[in-house]
């Protein structure tokens, strides 16, 4: 089992910066592909960023590539979305997920394990 904790959401305005962080733990937790994905009101939860277990190989959608970084500290066990020139578009929950295996996925239905979320809300 891996439980997942995100934190760093919040309210910032157009072209601020936000990072958030997810602290995955339990069994073998550094060895799962990690990525990203977010829910806009009345939208299907969408593929945002995922990294692979060493932190040297990730993907990200094309809307948030420059702006949307993942990264990943496996020694401090912790997962991170730098966000910067933020837009309200980018408004919505963002959810933190694991996966085993080295593929770095952009289907939530390959991903195992799921974070609570937390609320980022982008004002124009």
């Amino acid at each position: 089992q891996v439980q997942l904790v995100e934190s760093g959401g919040g309210l910032v305005q157009a072209g601020g910066s936000l990072r958030l962080s997810c602290a995955p733990s339990g069994r073998t937790a550094s060895s799962y592909t990690m990525g990203w994905f977010r829910q806009a009101p009345g939208k299907e939860r969408e593929f945002v960023a995922a990294i692979g277990w060493s932190g040297r190989v990730s993907d990200s959608t094309d809307s948030v590539k420059g702006r949307l970084n993942i990264s990943r500290d496996n020694a401090n066990n912790a997962v991170y979305l730098q966000m910067n020139r933020l837009k309200p578009e980018d408004t919505a929950v963002y959810y933190c997920a694991a996966r085993p295996g080295t593929y770095l996925s952009r289907q939530r239905r390959d991903y195992d394990y799921w974070g609570q979320g937390t609320q980022v809300t982008v004002s124009s």
